[in-house]
């Protein structure tokens, strides 16, 4: 079994971080949908790109996870490991929920029709009950466990993994998404991992680039 000092555990928080973005955006979702005035396609295709940016972002968060978290687990922990395989489940039943929305996406992105766009909302719907469900249980059971049993490299390594799927194009956008709701202290750590070009990239360019994705998406919301 990996044992470590408590000075050299992972810093499991900022799993925490990231999950207020999926939070966040699979809550928004529904909205977005059910805003959309009807035939309104152009406001649609904006929509269902920043769905399938959301969708890709957790496709990659979840693939780390299954590749480089739960393996390591299940060969370490004895007594917790129907919690990992619920862990996994869950992460399935998840991927079910994104196939529904896939199924319904593009006849909603082409038309803009209210009632193609209600079972596009209530997917969406479903799929954040059964993605809040996972992340409850993740964040209340598993990041105790990825703390006692995973050592730095190796929790670095996830983070790593899921950064390297994103386009870098996609990078600053990403950004602005962990930190919109980060403590300053959370930023602190979040910003100290870029390089320093990267943070000038951010405060230079990235800050403007996300303020305005986010009124552009949020704006014709109602309150």
């Amino acid at each position: 079994m990996l044992t470590m000092n408590a000075t050299d555990r992972p810093y499991t928080h900022e799993m925490v971080i990231v999950h207020r973005v999926f939070r966040r955006e699979s809550g928004l979702m529904p909205r977005f949908v059910r805003a959309v005035p009807e035939g309104d396609t152009a406001r649609a295709a904006e929509i269902a790109e920043h769905y399938l940016d959301y969708a890709e972002g957790l496709h990659h968060h979840h693939a780390a996870e299954d590749e480089l978290v739960w393996p390591l687990l299940l060969s370490r922990v004895r007594l917790e490991t129907d919690m990992v395989v619920r862990m996994e489940d869950q992460h399935q039943r998840i991927d079910e929920t994104l196939t529904r929305i896939a199924g319904i996406l593009p006849e909603w992105r082409l038309t803009a029709a209210k009632g193609t766009g209600e079972k596009l909302a209530i997917a969406m719907e479903e799929h954040r009950a059964a993605l809040i469900e996972h992340l409850d249980d993740e964040e209340r059971h598993v990041l105790a466990l990825i703390a006692e049993h995973m050592s730095v490299p190796e929790w670095e390594a996830v983070g790593a993994r899921a950064v390297e799927q994103i386009a870098k194009e996609k990078l600053l956008l990403s950004m602005g998404a962990i930190l919109e709701e980060a403590t300053p202290e959370e930023r602190r750590f979040f910003l100290g991992k870029l390089p320093a070009v990267a943070r000038l990239l951010w405060r230079t360019v990235g800050r403007r680039q996300y303020a305005k994705r986010v009124r552009s998406l949020r704006g014709p919301l109602p309150a």
